[in-house]
């Protein structure tokens, strides 16, 4: 094998790679799974792609890629062979270059791609058999996520950014910085690609990397970014032990209604105000597939805990009132 494919070992190789295995030692003990990266080209991806490639023979499982060419800029197709290119050079097979259309959306932009690059995911998973995607979040990205939803106001939900692992979906770079990514494309001599979108300040998330970050880095001194991550981390423990505690009673507490789904008021009442309001949203979601915002949330919690007669609610894809002792939940 030539120099190129086995660089000398430098810390942010050894860092990525380590990070890459801990993650594909986690999967199913299948006759050697498949796995594919999601490949951009860009560096943190690019240093995934190759780091996989070195781990996955020693891990007992084969590795792929898939490209997803969104056709948002001029040249996008070239972009995309490329990627297709350097991860057939690393040795990954398959290599899926998948093209998607991006529809304008209630979202903007960013969530249509979003969405376009899942769907087209989901299809290189059904195609290929793969039991999941690598993607290349670092902890760079998980900073910019708990700083984007504090500011939104999202709650702990939006706050505790990304799960290291999400179904299929395996995030294996999360406690690596971006600039290790940086580094080991340089020490591997490999090219990376630079997305221009990533230094367009129209879009949030990159005001966030390039302003607010640094701005509270210099004030605040170093480490900051590492201590969001930190808080993500301990937030999404927080979430899931009252998910666990939310599943352990809710079948005690909730029973049919017509058309729809009743709640014991005095279950709720006995309960604190995050797991009463948890219940409320996942009841919600579960019955009605309705994601029911704060505010919504707190006015259904009133009908619990300020209670004078008040009428019927109603809400976005549901109607809630309180009859009997129970609150009854029924589409609208």
């Amino acid at each position: 094998m030539d120099s190129a494919r086995r660089p000398r070992l430098t810390p942010a190789i050894a860092d990525v790679r380590r990070a890459v295995r801990g993650v594909l030692e986690t999967l199913d003990e299948a006759a050697s799974p498949l796995v594919l990266v999601g490949l951009s080209g860009g560096a943190d991806s690019l240093a995934m792609a190759a780091a996989t490639a070195f781990e996955a023979p020693r891990a007992g499982a084969r590795a792929g890629a898939v490209i997803v060419d969104h056709g948002l800029q001029a040249g996008s197709d070239a972009v995309a062979e490329r990627a297709a290119e350097q991860a057939r050079g690393l040795g990954l097979d398959p290599v899926l270059v998948m093209r998607v259309d991006v529809d304008g959306g209630a979202g903007g932009p960013e969530a249509a791609a979003r969405a376009a690059r899942y769907d087209a995911f989901e299809r290189a998973l059904g195609e290929t058999g793969a039991v999941g995607i690598l993607l290349a979040h670092t902890l760079d990205d998980q900073a910019e996520t708990v700083l984007l939803g504090l500011a939104r106001g999202s709650g702990p939900t939006s706050m505790h950014g990304m799960a290291p692992r999400s179904g299929r979906y395996l995030r294996p770079l999360l406690g690596i910085r971006r600039g290790d990514t940086v580094q080991f494309c340089a020490d591997s001599g490999i090219e990376p690609w630079h997305d221009p979108h990533n230094a367009d300040p129209a879009y949030a998330r990159v005001r966030v990397r390039q302003s607010v970050l640094p701005v509270l880095e210099t004030e605040l001194g170093p480490g900051v970014a590492e201590a969001l991550a930190r808080t993500a981390e301990q937030l999404r423990e927080d979430s899931a032990a009252l998910d666990e505690m939310v599943l352990e009673f809710i079948e005690e507490i909730c029973e049919p209604a017509e058309a729809g789904i009743a709640v014991s008021v005095a279950a709720l009442a006995a309960n604190p105000a995050a797991l009463r309001q948890r219940v409320i949203r996942f009841v919600v979601q579960s019955e009605f597939g309705v994601s029911l915002d704060r505010a919504h949330t707190l006015s259904v919690a009133r009908l619990v805990t300020d209670w004078h007669g008040q009428k019927a609610l109603n809400l976005p894809g549901i109607r809630v009132e309180r009859n009997a002792g129970l609150l009854v939940f029924t589409a609208a």
